[in-house]
């Protein structure tokens, strides 16, 4: 008896817990709120089979607790009842799926006239890559990357020499403008994480991952990286600022393009020459 009242309270305490938890969402600051409707749809129908087994658990033990003189009945299989759980089971799991699936082809959908923004990921920082006044990114080769090319672009492709790096630090993103983010790695495993846009991803060694998101409100956002990536996983942060036209073009004028940055860093034989044989990453055209 006893037991079973445990196991009630454990139930209604989770569901009061969830009811009136004071730290439910992180403000929004994108347009994913899709990514919370499916998050809560979730929620409701795991919370729901969750109190559902866990009262029937209570009852059984109410039910069926020991008493003088009775015996427990042997029925080891149920056919009708294990047919009732499975396809209950299935439209469950389908239930929880098909938004999922939804949201997802939306957030690998970029819409036409996105701009674009390559965001690296290395131990233990972030480094940022925006199109200049062409709108195309520059091809890159892994084995061109160096202390004087951290990011390895290629010098030979005239789409990179306006390339604006920044390295470090933070990256400014236009308010109310959808932004195709391009994400590599240029050593382990990272995640691009930024709780307020619902915005994460992968970033894998030798692929280019991609999503989209467009900023709805001005402000500084935090960056995360969501993958453990060695000893310093825990100081891998940045700041996402979103700016108005004004603030954001401001910005864009004080950046250095990649030509720029290469005269500053070069030697004395010559540019840095890109590889006979290097595998490139197009990664704006991914």
């Amino acid at each position: 008896m006893k037991t079973a009242i445990v196991i009630v309270i454990v139930a209604l305490g989770s569901v009061l817990f969830h009811l009136l938890t004071p730290w439910w969402w992180t403000p929004i600051a994108s347009n994913w709120v899709y990514i919370d409707h499916t998050i809560s749809l979730t929620f409701w129908i795991t919370g729901i089979v969750f109190v559902a087994v866990v009262l029937f658990v209570a009852y059984c033990v109410f039910r069926f607790r020991h008493q003088e003189g009775r015996r427990a009945a042997y029925e080891p299989e149920n056919k009708k009842l294990e047919l009732w759980l499975t396809v209950a089971t299935g439209i469950g799991v389908a239930v929880m799926l098909a938004p999922g699936l939804f949201v997802w082809g939306q957030f690998v959908t970029v819409p036409a006239g996105a701009s674009e923004l390559e965001i690296v990921g290395q131990q233990w920082q972030w480094s940022y890559r925006l199109p200049g006044k062409d709108g195309r990114l520059g091809t890159t080769f892994t084995s061109l990357i160096s202390p004087e090319n951290p990011l390895g672009l290629n010098p030979r492709d005239a789409n990179g020499q306006d390339d604006l790096v920044v390295e470090g630090g933070e990256i400014h993103v236009p308010l109310g403008q959808p932004v195709k983010v391009l994400l590599r790695s240029i050593d382990v495993l990272h995640d691009f994480y930024v709780p307020e846009f619902r915005a994460k991803m992968d970033i894998i060694p030798d692929m280019v991952t991609f999503f989209w998101f467009t900023p709805t409100r001005t402000g500084t956002f935090d960056v995360l990286c969501a993958e453990l990536c060695g000893v310093g996983h825990h100081i891998m942060r940045g700041k996402v600022m979103v700016d108005n036209e004004a603030d954001y073009r401001a910005w864009l004028g004080q950046q250095k393009t990649f030509a720029q940055l290469s005269a500053r860093t070069k030697t004395a034989e010559g540019t840095i020459k890109a590889p006979e044989d290097g595998r490139a990453l197009p990664a704006s055209r991914q």
